[in-house]
């Protein structure tokens, strides 16, 4: 239909009233088929027109081919076009209308299917930039783990990782952070992203006769492996990241089963210097990724200030 109403307009030069009256005709011969208002004709005709921009089924396998971010095999023409028609309308429509171009559309179309996401799922990991930041964080997996497990593990990560759901004070401790991301938890998965499953936080491990306390413990279903996350709210230093390979051996020798994979550390910091970090994986004898956050809603004491407090809403919803 999108195909048609575009060479159908670019042969008669007729503009949207057409789509008007196209609506009012599709209506009255299929009077128990919704979907045919002139505003969804023009959603249609974008839909097609977004699509056929490089070619519809030509351009986008070798778009595909070439995004690092696409972990999936390499589609025929035919998978293509029956990749983009196998979702939703509704998140069709978010997609090609945030997305800039077709290879960031397929990203997002996999992962809808992948991941079942629902409409404002899927309009959240847009906005939050997900194409750009996935696999993005600095790891030495493709020499740690082996394949297809270091693709997969490297896919999981993200750079930055965004905490823009949390609320913390101006100066802020990294038990303050780890409380914030437990206590919204949920939110703190989604960011994370599918496959990660909370095991707990501070989780002690015995090494001889000393114990240690890991900051947060994760599995993940799909890499079937233990994932140790350490917080760090300063610049990244080399020493961070032999702590954490630390704890990842021992998670390997006392907690990993002989059916688990690996098990991989992620170390999230304020910040970093991408070299640092490349130079102190190289003598990291297990598999690590080093990532940062961003954070934007650090609440400084004037605003802090001028917010109403709890009482004040409460009194001001009674009224």
């Amino acid at each position: 239909m999108g195909k048609d109403i575009v060479k159908k307009q670019e042969s008669t030069k007729w503009g949207d009233a057409f789509l008007k009256t196209m609506s009012k005709d599709l209506q009255k011969a299929f009077p128990d088929l919704s979907g045919l208002s002139s505003q969804n004709l023009k959603h249609i005709r974008y839909w097609y027109k977004f699509y056929s921009q490089e070619g519809i089924g030509l351009q986008p396998v070798t778009l595909l081919e070439n995004n690092t971010n696409d972990v999936s095999n390499k589609p025929t023409l035919q998978e293509i076009e029956k990749l983009i028609k196998s979702i939703p309308w509704g998140h069709n429509q978010r997609i090609m209308y945030k997305c800039k171009n077709i290879k960031e559309a397929l990203f997002y179309v996999q992962k809808t299917m992948d991941n079942n996401w629902s409409r404002n799922v899927l309009e959240h990991q847009i906005d939050a930039n997900l194409y750009e930041r996935q696999g993005k964080a600095i790891t030495n997996f493709q020499v740690k783990l082996p394949e297809p497990q270091s693709d997969l593990a490297e896919q999981t990560l993200k750079d930055p990782y965004n905490f823009d759901f949390l609320s913390l004070r101006e100066k802020y401790d990294e038990k303050e952070l780890e409380d914030a991301l437990v206590n919204q938890i949920t939110q703190f998965l989604l960011e994370l992203g599918t496959g990660f499953s909370y095991i707990g936080r501070q989780v002690p491990i015995l090494v001889g006769k000393t114990e240690f306390r890991m900051d947060l413990l994760f599995y993940h279903v799909r890499l079937h492996c233990y994932v140790v996350v350490e917080l760090k709210t300063e610049k990244f230093k080399p020493e961070f990241a032999g702590k954490l390979n630390f704890y990842v051996t021992a998670v390997n020798k006392n907690l990993k089963a002989e059916q688990d994979n690996q098990t991989i550390g992620i170390l999230i910091c304020k910040d970093k210097d991408d070299v640092v970090a490349e130079y102190a994986l190289e003598d990291m004898s297990q598999p690590i990724g080093i990532a940062q956050y961003e954070f934007t809603k650090v609440l400084g004491k004037e605003f802090r200030s001028s917010l109403p407090t709890i009482e004040e809403i409460e009194q001001g919803l009674s009224e």
